[in-house]
This record gives structure tokens, C-alpha cells and sequence, in this order.
């Protein structure tokens, strides 16, 4: 069991990692015009590379394993169900981030909402996190 948490913890760190790097690679990769005789960003762009090769395998396993520990713990508790919530979002966030890297590639302005994207990511980290250490006990837990 513990090692379980543990693999669910270490690919959380990961995933997290990737997507508050993602939309600051993202805005510093973003150039508003192409200086004559440059061509376009390509499909095998840095940031392309880190969602796909990075945190995408991390948010699986992450995902993945933090169910098989409820699962294995029998936990059901409601600050439970609110983290489940707030970690779909995370997963909307992470789509978002890829949506952003084929944006980037295809040349079109990214910089305002890359700046959204590392926000969200960064309050949805922060509440999920109180949820799992404050573990709060509300009316019908």
C-alpha cells in the first residue's frame, strides 16, 4: 500500500511540475513575428515534447495510481469526492495545455492565455493539496 502511495505521489510531482512549466515554456516560446526566412515552430517543439513525452505519462500515473489507493483504502470520505472534483479540473487544465502547445505551433497568440492556464493550475494545486492534508470534515462526511 505504501509503495502505491508513494509511485501516486512521485508521478503527482511530475505531473505538477509539467504543468506549471508548461505555460511558461509555452509564453517564452511564442514569438509575434517571424523574422524573413524563419519558418514556423514544427510538430516536434520542445513543449510538444514535454506535454507528450512528460507530463502526460505523469498525469496517467498519477491518475491511475491515487484511484487504486482510494480504492485499496476504501476511502469515500466527501473531502474526498471535493479532490476528485478539483483533479478533473486539473485534468481540463492539462488539456487546455495541450491545446495551447498546437496553438503555439500553429503561430496564433498564446501568451494571455498561458498566463490564465498557470494561474488555474496553480489555485486548483494549492486547493487540492489543503484538501488532502486539511482532510475537512463537513455534514455528511
Amino acid at each position: 500500500m505504501l509503495w502505491l502511495l508513494t509511485l501516486h505521489i512521485a508521478a503527482l510531482l511530475v505531473w505538477a511540475a509539467g504543468l506549471i512549466y508548461l505555460p511558461v515554456l509555452i509564453a517564452g516560446t511564442h514569438t509575434d513575428s517571424l523574422a524573413l526566412g524563419d519558418s514556423p515552430a514544427s510538430a516536434d517543439s520542445i513543449a510538444r515534447w514535454v506535454f507528450t513525452r512528460i507530463a502526460s505519462p505523469a498525469a496517467a500515473l498519477a491518475i491511475v495510481a491515487g484511484s487504486a489507493v482510494f480504492l485499496v483504502n476504501g476511502t469515500t470520505d466527501l473531502w474526498l469526492m471535493a479532490k476528485l472534483t478539483l483533479v478533473t479540473l486539473l485534468v481540463v487544465a492539462h488539456a487546455f495545455s495541450g491545446l495551447l502547445v498546437i496553438r503555439l505551433e500553429a503561430g496564433k497568440s498564446v501568451v494571455p492565455a498561458s498566463r490564465v492556464l498557470l494561474v488555474s493550475v496553480l489555485l486548483l494545486m494549492a486547493a487540492i493539496l489543503w484538501l488532502v492534508l486539511a482532510k475537512p470534515v463537513w455534514g455528511w462526511s
